[in-house]
């Protein structure tokens, strides 16, 4: 009764209690903003990634697969960690995708030490017996900026902005957070904080991060702050064109456009409020087909310059997600009210990803063809600059494929215990090597990774 009683006292009070605040430390758009440093070549093969969520657990898997591409040969003395230009992840797994795009291959060498093996969890808030933890709760979250963002800022991205990031050729990183109030993926990259006229490259890494990690009522959301007064450009071209209304998007274009728009208008509020990035698509591949209806272009968002040269791309979907987890057959009894509550957003999350990776893989083929189409229709002078620099190109000598890795490509005693692995900011040491070895292995073992690996060392 006395814990009752503190409860419902709780209840009473939230509507009094200070929210946990998280204020915005995105600045206005500059000028002229900062550009990705501009490749010194121009890149025939390419891979792409997508980082899953699921804590430390998807962290480790993810590095291990970097790892396990280290280890793969591509043309001549190349491997294909040094043909990676792109990474979309969420949650857990944006860690090691940011880490990844500020230090490049080399500066992975140290993930384990520096990160994967330190306490993300040494200062946030956990219990609900405590009385002012619960306000915390039904007030937003129970963690703040003062708990896992400052973490993440301080100990892994030491005060990193994507300023650092866009000094690098490669990878470019979308971290992907949930605009929840407008149920759409909101990603850390330029075209977004253009939306909201707001500058990226000041912003810092941690707060990307830690906007992807943020657990409903666990983290109170990352706030960004708009500046409509700045927003005078035309909506992409994609919200725009004639007969939108009559495709398959059409809904998806609704929502962007609404969003957009808002973001323009001063009567809706200055603040942007993001959450788990998990919670729109645990992929991140939501955001790559919302981009492509913005830019509503055959190529975007490849920049224009890469698809008229690119030759082979290998999309890898790292899936670090658990299986069924629940033992619910056996007793009569139960679930209890928390395991129903926490069954019903781990479904959610789940047929989500099942869903954005069966629609993401024909979105690739469609890609592909308006590529060729693209290429193929280019002006004659165009595709002789082309050949001038690459005498074996062929406008149609494009091909995408789409490869997923989880542990369930490895021994069912292995997808078991790596299941078992919880979806925590803390693990011991061994089971960071075991996640490690097993995105190593599963690069190994897989067939979409081998078949790639043997096209590039022969020329095809």
């Amino acid at each position: 009764m006395r814990l009752l009683s503190i409860s419902l006292l709780c209840l009473a009070l939230a509507g009094c209690a200070g929210s946990p605040l998280n204020p915005p430390r995105n600045q206005p758009a500059v000028a002229e903003p900062l550009q990705r440093a501009p490749r010194a070549d121009t890149p025939q093969t390419a891979v792409a990634l997508s980082f899953s969520g699921g804590g430390l657990r998807a962290a480790a898997f993810a590095y291990g697969v970097l790892e396990g591409l280290r280890e793969q040969p591509s043309a001549g003395p190349r491997h294909l960690l040094d043909e990676v230009t792109f990474i979309t992840s969420v949650s857990g797994g944006s860690i090691t995708a940011a880490y990844f795009g500020l230090h490049g291959a080399d500066g992975l060498r140290g993930f384990r030490d520096k990160v994967l093996l330190r306490d993300g969890e040494a200062g946030l808030r956990f219990s609900l017996i405590n009385p002012t933890n619960l306000m915390r709760l039904l007030a937003g979250g129970l963690n703040d900026r003062s708990n896992l963002n400052d973490w993440l800022d301080r100990d892994v991205f030491k005060g990193a902005t994507f300023a650092d990031m866009l000094k690098r050729e490669r990878p470019a990183v979308w971290i992907n957070a949930t605009n929840a109030q407008y149920r759409l993926a909101f990603p850390f990259h330029e075209r977004a904080f253009d939306a909201i006229c707001s500058d990226l490259a000041s912003f810092p890494v941690s707060e990307a991060v830690a906007a992807s990690m943020a657990v409903p009522l666990f983290f109170a959301p990352v706030v960004l702050e708009k500046f409509p007064a700045a927003c005078n450009g035309p909506l992409p071209p994609g919200l725009t064109r004639q007969g939108a209304e009559r495709d398959d998007l059409h809904r998806l274009r609704l929502a962007l456009k609404r969003a957009l728009q808002d973001f323009r208008d001063p009567r809706t509020g200055r603040y942007l409020k993001l959450v788990d990035g998990g919670i729109s698509d645990n992929l991140g591949l939501v955001s790559i087909l919302q981009s492509r209806v913005l830019l509503d272009t055959p190529y975007g968002p490849i920049s224009e310059h890469d698809a008229a040269n690119l030759r082979r791309l290998l999309f890898i979907v790292v899936d670090a997600g658990q299986g069924p987890s629940a033992d619910w057959g056996r007793e009569l009894a139960g679930p209890s009210g928390v395991d129903i509550a926490t069954g019903a957003v781990d479904t959610a999350i789940e047929s989500t990803m099942r869903m954005s990776y069966a629609y993401f893989v024909p979105m690739m083929r469609a890609w592909e063809r308006d590529l060729v189409t693209w290429r193929c229709s280019l002006p004659e002078e165009r595709k002789a600059a082309l050949r001038a620099k690459n005498p074996d190109w062929r406008c149609e000598d494009l091909r995408f494929a789409v490869t997923q890795i989880s542990f369930a490509d490895l021994p069912e005693a292995d997808e078991a215990a790596l299941n078992a692995i919880p979806t925590r900011l803390k693990l011991p040491a061994d089971q960071i090597d075991r996640l490690i070895e097993a995105g190593r292995l599963a690069v190994l073992r897989d067939a979409g990774v081998q078949r790639f690996s043997t096209q590039m060392r022969r020329g095809e």
